[in-house]
């Protein structure tokens, strides 16, 4: 009996006898994995993520300005764990060519990464652009192109040039939509004739939440009782931030469209953090709460850019604490997008704070939405629990997020940006532990199962992207916490393969088998011969 034959008798088997299937303790078993990988379309982009600040180091190479995370990581007194920063990061600028062969090893066809806003123009618009930097990403996205692998660019991944900080508040001016506009223009016509796929921002909801409501985040403003800041209001800041990273999103947006696309021939979304929330109950007022949760997180961006207004959750509860569209504005924005961009760790039970009495925490307050997120219920926690105290195992939350946001959005086509393991570097911990990572194998496997199960149910789901192809800086944890599917030893920067690696290999590989069936068909078993 061939080797094929014997996988379709057992895949039979399993269905008669309605065994579960099972993850090994190395690997996912070929059997699941041809199972699953039959849901994913030709053309499906496979890839790794990445972002400037956390990989690329050359903190002032070749006329590169300062941004506000080269700032912030050298104040005393910042909040980041291990008190390091992304000087150096794991070398990406200087090792880039090194680390596209390690995607081309891993088999991907596209590669995430962002570029450094104060590399291409160290003081904003109210500098020169410089041409090192425009330089560097052409040789990046050149090389990644000869090996096959398609670029996803996002323009900004949280960090942004200091200068527009300190000439005029960066995201709490409207002047942070001129200048964004303007560094976009100049990244579409540089590099546009070969990038495909465009991401304007990454998590804006978290960068507001972070950066002007508890502060840990630069310029770290805040008020009490939400954080400690020096200076900050967080009942308001926050949604004069968003308010104009949402309106730099739709001119951007605008430029390409009206500018660039035609030509070009490529497409524009942005990325947000969705958690999936999941009610406590089924009562009526935790299910509300959830969906309260829901819009004062990735909704809060998404409805503006798609319908045109902020989510009805929102209008109701803050009234005039939440800036306004104007008309002009409103009609920029609906359909501001071509593609949702989703990062999706984890999920959360969600309880109503605004009939009963919640202990303080993430999402009770007022200017929050009412809302308490817990990751257990009963004592029973909602997933397995992981080093990460944010983080614990729940892969039917890949399938209803997706679900969630095809339902709610119409459908438009979606990426899953990033999606990853993190373990946490204890004193003890050695090397081994870290590349024998089946926690991680076992994660990816879940997740990438319940995504087959979203797009069997017709979700329009472009591409799936592993946070990380690297260890790297994990803004305020630092190095102290490992997402990578290659482990990275800081003192050296020798990057090897973990067990995860070779296991999305061979994930990949196996995928190839359903390259060539016709657009549309869905197997639903392994190929039998």
């Amino acid at each position: 009996m061939d080797v094929s034959t014997m996988l379709c008798v057992g895949f039979f088997l399993l269905q008669m006898f309605m065994l579960p299937l099972s993850i090994s303790s190395e690997l996912v078993t070929l059997e699941q994995s041809l199972g699953n990988l039959s849901a994913f379309p030709p053309n499906f982009l496979f890839g790794t993520a990445s972002s400037a600040y956390q990989y690329e180091g050359g903190f002032m190479s070749d006329g590169k300005g300062l941004n506000n995370w080269d700032v912030y990581s050298h104040k005393p007194g910042n909040m980041i764990a291990d008190g390091s920063n992304g000087d150096i990061a794991v070398d990406h600028y200087h090792r880039y060519l090194e680390d596209i062969d390690l995607m081309h090893s891993l088999g991907v066809n596209s590669y995430r990464f962002s570029i450094s806003w104060a590399r291409i123009l160290p003081k904003g618009r109210f500098g020169k652009i410089n041409e090192a930097g425009i330089n560097f990403y052409n040789k990046l996205i050149d090389a990644l192109l000869l090996k096959g692998i398609k670029p996803l660019v996002t323009l900004t991944h949280v960090d942004f040039p200091q200068e527009l900080e300190d000439r005029y508040g960066s995201w709490l001016s409207p002047e942070s939509q001129e200048d964004f506009a303007y560094f976009a223009d100049i990244c579409f016509k540089s590099f546009g004739d070969r990038v495909k796929y465009w991401v304007t921002f990454n998590e804006p909801d978290f960068q507001v939440k972070f950066a002007y409501r508890t502060g840990i985040f630069p310029p770290s403003r805040c008020s009490w009782p939400f954080g400690n800041c020096t200076y900050g209001d967080s009942e308001t800041e926050p949604f004069i931030a968003a308010h104009n990273i949402i309106l730099a999103h739709i001119a951007a947006v605008h430029i390409y469209r009206t500018k660039y696309q035609e030509t070009q021939g490529g497409s524009v979304g942005i990325v947000l953090h969705c958690f999936w929330f999941e009610p406590i109950s089924n009562s009526l007022a935790d299910k509300l709460a959830a969906e309260r949760a829901r819009s004062f997180t990735m909704k809060w961006f998404l409805d503006p850019i798609i319908f045109g207004r902020y989510p009805p959750e929102m209008q109701n509860i803050l009234g005039s604490i939440l800036p306004e569209f104007s008309t002009t504005e409103k009609e920029k924005l609906k359909k501001g997008l071509d593609f949702i961009g989703v990062n999706h760790y984890t999920s959360y039970y969600v309880k109503d704070c605004m009939f009963s009495v919640c202990e303080p925490g993430t999402g009770t307050s007022k200017t929050e939405g009412f809302w308490g997120q817990s990751s257990q219920k009963n004592g029973i926690p909602i997933g397995e629990l992981t080093d990460l105290a944010w983080q614990n195992v729940y892969p039917q939350g890949m399938e209803k997020i997706v679900t969630y946001l095809k339902e709610t959005y119409h459908n438009i086509p979606m990426i899953i940006t990033e999606n990853g393991y993190g373990e946490v570097s204890k004193a003890n911990s050695t090397t081994e532990e870290f590349l024998y990572d089946v926690k991680r194998v076992e994660y990816l496997a879940g997740y990438l199962d319940q995504l087959s199960t979203a797009i069997r149910k017709g979700a329009d789901v472009r591409g799936y992207f592993v946070w990380s192809l690297l260890d790297n800086f994990e803004w305020n944890l630092g190095y102290t916490v490992r997402f990578g599917l290659h482990h990275v030893d800081y003192k050296t920067l020798k990057r090897t393969p973990k067990s995860s690696a070779t296991w999305y290999k061979k994930f990949i590989s196996e995928h190839g088998q359903a390259k060539d069936q016709k657009p549309g068909h869905v197997q639903n078993r392994p190929y039998c011969y």
